[in-house]
């Protein structure tokens, strides 16, 4: 397995050197050279657990990686920072399953990859005997600066820069990054939105004098966003294992085709679905669910992609993004990898904001269904589920939840189906708890929290709950032009 540019640039480098240098040379997303097909392997995988199931998939992708290095990183992941052995457990609500993804350090599914990527990355250092330090950058729309501070925090030979819209995250996941320890961490609030951040950091990568520079001074960039391949590629293995759980518990039968539900932004987390599928996963659908910033939605529905539109700041935050970086890697797919046409699509929406995608190309997307909830039907279903279950889920949850009921409506599809639950509803209290039952306005994000834990009868997790204790250690805010000179203060060149 190697792995090569979605742009074309004849580009291929082992996984180690992808995960290493985040972008290919010619700004395009590393993508494998191939999908091992595992489906007749799957009566095999039933009853691994998640940690064992991570090596079976990962080993197919990381080939430089020896067995021993592979399950260092995997056993060194998904340990005692997870609040569940499963690590990633499926709940039945109704007639559906929630896959939880947030039972990691920071209670996002950013976790289920951010803690073995820093493992992956200092392997690739060492294997690659790398001489300069790695700077990781990063922006975030809330989850992934947190995950991403707290994987790579104290290790050796790694900085990392988190650049995130000072007013478009909850004040949790302020609150999580803001308090980052580690002395090798950077967090930085831009006046602008997620995709100023994204489009930022994107530019720099792209900057080769201010990257030789840094090369001089003894550094190399890299990204722990999805744009990295050693981002993606642990996230297929939650597919696989929520798939294998219902096999496990007889709700489905090996074989049987499912149908996920996936809350979507920058188009990651549903890429690792896609990819797990054409692995051999059976699935049905992939149902792109997206807030009031509906791009994905119009692009599934019209084969248009058009960025010129306002972003609309919601309440599931970590969606509120107009340039979704990992669709580059579904259209390489759906050319049939032809780089040309993904290059003159992306050339398209960097000169006009829009693009278009052929006749041909929209027909290999028939494994997606696309659909997109307003606010107010957000917060009827966080109510709607409670009342009816007494489940509680978060604001990005309940825009999957509400899409998948209009889904059925509209297919009559009975696939037994997987909802992706992506962050826990602790992070979005006020929200959540305001959709159920009013609320006094004055209480501070601490007692709102309590007050869902009392309502709910669930435990606060752990990393919220000690939040309130710890110090602010990062408070700096820069204009969306101003990132290089945050990097270069930080670095102190």
């Amino acid at each position: 397995m190697y792995f090569l540019s979605t742009r074309g640039n004849n580009e291929k480098i082992a996984a180690s050197q992808a995960i290493i240098k985040g972008l290919s040379s010619d700004r395009g997303l590393f993508v494998p050279s191939e999908f091992k097909n595992l489906k007749s392997e799957l009566k095999n995988l039933v009853d691994l657990d998640y940690k064992e199931l991570a090596y079976v998939i990962l080993k197919e992708f990381l080939t430089d990686y020896s067995e021993k290095e592979l399950k260092y990183c995997i056993n060194s992941a998904y340990d005692e920072k997870f609040d569940t052995e499963k690590i990633a457990p499926i709940s039945k609500v109704g007639d559906d399953y929630v896959l939880e993804l947030y039972h990691g350090p920071t209670c996002a599914f950013k976790d289920m990859a951010l803690t073995i990527m820093p493992y992956l990355l200092k392997t690739a250092i060492e294997k690659n005997n790398l001489k300069e330090e790695v700077v990781i950058l990063t922006a975030t729309s809330g989850d992934t600066g947190k995950a991403a501070l707290e994987g790579f925090k104290d290790v050796d030979k790694i900085k990392i820069v988190v650049f995130f819209p000072e007013n478009g995250v909850s004040n949790i996941q302020k609150l999580q990054m803001k308090t980052t320890g580690g002395n090798n961490t950077c967090v930085v609030g831009i006046n602008g939105n997620f995709d100023d951040a994204q489009t930022g950091v994107k530019n720099i990568f792209a900057d080769t004098n201010f990257n030789k520079d840094l090369k001089e001074k003894g550094y190399i960039l890299s990204s722990a966003n999805s744009i990295n391949i050693g981002r993606l590629t642990p996230q297929v293995v939650y597919y696989f294992y929520s798939y294998l759980q219902l096999v496990k518990q007889n709700e489905i039968a090996l074989g049987d085709k499912i149908n996920f539900v996936v809350p979507t932004g920058n188009f990651g987390n549903i890429l690792a679905g896609y990819y797990a599928k054409q692995m051999g996963l059976p699935v049905n659908k992939f149902i792109c669910a997206s807030n009031d910033n509906n791009v994905l939605y119009d692009f599934f529905e019209t084969g248009v992609y058009n960025k010129n539109r306002e972003l609309k700041l919601t309440t599931s935050p970590s969606m509120d993004i107009l340039i979704s970086s990992n669709l580059e890697r579904l259209l390489f797919e759906i050319s049939n990898r032809n780089s040309k046409k993904v290059n003159s699509l992306l050339n398209d929406l960097n000169e006009k904001g829009v693009y278009e995608i052929d006749y041909d190309m929209r027909k290999n997307l028939s494994s997606f269904y696309a659909g997109y909830s307003k606010e107010d039907i957000v917060s009827k279903t966080i109510k709607e589920v409670f009342d009816k279950f007494g489940y509680l889920l978060d604001t990005h949850t309940a825009v999957a939840y509400s899409c998948y009921e209009k889904y059925v409506e509209d297919t009559k599809d009975i696939t037994k189906t997987v909802i992706v639950s992506t962050a826990s509803p602790y992070k979005f209290s006020k929200d959540v708890i305001s959709s159920i039952q009013s609320i006094d306005c004055n209480l501070d994000d601490f007692e709102i929290i309590n007050k869902l834990s009392d309502l709910s009868k669930t435990k606060i997790p752990g990393p919220i709950e000690k939040l309130k204790e710890l110090e602010i250690r990062h408070n700096i805010t820069c204009e969306k032009d101003e990132l290089k000179s945050e990097i270069l203060k930080f670095l102190g060149k």
